[in-house]
């Protein structure tokens, strides 16, 4: 079972560091043995023979007929080449805002699109996909749609199942960022018809944050080698770093030797617990955070407890308290790091995450206990006891 990460903390001497926020979540002693590894050379057999691995392990991962890509920088960048590699100039691209890093991808794709339609809903929910089929069919010269499957601002997961089939029967191609739901969620780049679909290693992988995963299928390639707007000899190319897992290809430039270390043991980690348990953990423990935080007094941002994330959850503050304070107050007495609202979000909500090895039965109760102490100290009547007893039981 996964651990809580560990390390000295000047506000809780000699004690550990439980980071319960949305990502990095910290990393097992097993990671961080890899990160210490000799830095081989890029172009050493043993090293060529790793990186292979990982990419193999990462197919059985994700899914799909091909080989993925792994970009060598931060999920952010797997997004921001995906929206460059896809996006044509003549493109009407119609963008799911569900939350503030959707509406990043737009953004991404406005200088580089025709025109960029988005579709909006109010905070707390989610994309319904029958609006997105009257959005494809008021406008069928969409071609590109981009979407988030889990937004950590708003602890929301999307139904991606449900909208890919409707992008599909539209011919448009789908853009997913699938960052803080893979590997701590069901995600099925085949099964929602996407053609590029993001990951990272940082969040329910517990690996650092320095890696972009991508699935891109056949259909997506083709769009991609067609468009002259893609990049080619460029830090943003996929093009550049497709197929770079074999023997007869060279890498662009040097990868992240050790983030391919850590990759390595964190998807050997998950492929062995099996994917079904890792979804389930996670489960288990979102749903014991939410029974935590409502008997403590907060209620949910998500309208809806169904289109809740497994792998964060998100608490309205009351009015009055200080969410800066709050945080700072957890992390300094008791070494607990939770995370506050962004963006359009910001001092409107706190943020538990619980994502891979953060992920452990007891992460809950050590949020909620930070949570309530924190809110009495401002005033307000959190009931810590039924907090903890609700929790437990819903584990």
């Amino acid at each position: 079972m996964p651990m809580a990460s560990g390390g000295g903390s000047a506000g809780a001497p000699g004690g550990p560091v439980f980071t319960l926020g949305t990502g990095p979540s910290g990393s097992s002693s097993r990671t961080v043995s890899a990160l210490a590894r000799p830095v081989l050379h890029h172009l050493d057999p043993e090293f060529l023979a790793l990186y292979a691995g990982a990419v193999e392990l990462l197919h059985r991962a994700l899914g799909g007929e091909l080989a993925p890509v792994v970009l060598q920088g931060e999920a952010v960048l797997g997004l921001e080449a995906a929206v460059a590699a896809l996006t044509r100039e003549r493109d009407v691209v119609l963008c799911l805002v569900s939350g503030d890093f959707a509406r990043g991808l737009g953004d991404w794709a406005r200088p580089r699109a025709r025109e960029v339609v988005e579709l909006d809903v109010p905070d707390g929910q989610v994309i319904d996909p029958e609006r997105v089929r009257h959005a494809l069919r008021e406008r069928p010269e969409i071609s590109l749609v981009l979407a988030v499957h889990c937004e950590t601002v708003a602890g929301t997961v999307n139904p991606m199942g449900a909208i890919g089939e409707v992008v599909a029967e539209a011919g448009a191609t789908l853009l997913v960022d699938a960052i803080a739901s893979f590997a701590g969620m069901p995600v099925d780049p085949a099964g929602w018809r996407a053609g590029v679909v993001v990951a990272g290693s940082e969040k329910c992988l517990g690996g650092p944050p320095g890696l972009s995963l991508l699935y891109v299928s056949q259909q997506a390639w083709e769009r991609i080698e067609a468009n002259p707007a893609a990049p080619r000899g460029s830090f943003l190319s996929l093009l550049d770093w497709r197929d770079a897992h074999l023997p007869d290809r060279a890498f662009p430039f040097a990868p992240s030797v050790s983030d391919v270390y850590a990759l390595h043991a964190c998807l050997e980690q998950y492929l062995e617990e099996g994917e079904a348990a890792a979804w389930e953990r996670h489960r288990r423990v979102a749903r014991a955070a939410r029974a935590g935080a409502r008997a403590l007094g907060l209620s949910l941002w998500p309208r809806e407890e169904t289109t809740c994330a497994d792998t964060v959850t998100v608490l309205r503050l009351p009015p009055g308290i200080d969410g800066e304070l709050l945080l700072r107050q957890a992390r300094s007495e008791l070494g607990v790091l939770l995370t506050g609202g962004q963006g359009s979000l910001a001092g409107q909500v706190v943020r538990i995450g619980h994502m891979g090895p953060s992920a452990f039965p007891l992460a809950p109760v050590l949020a909620l206990a930070a949570l309530g102490r924190g809110l009495r100290a401002q005033g307000f009547p959190a009931q810590l006891g039924a907090a903890v007893e609700a929790a437990l039981e819903a584990l």
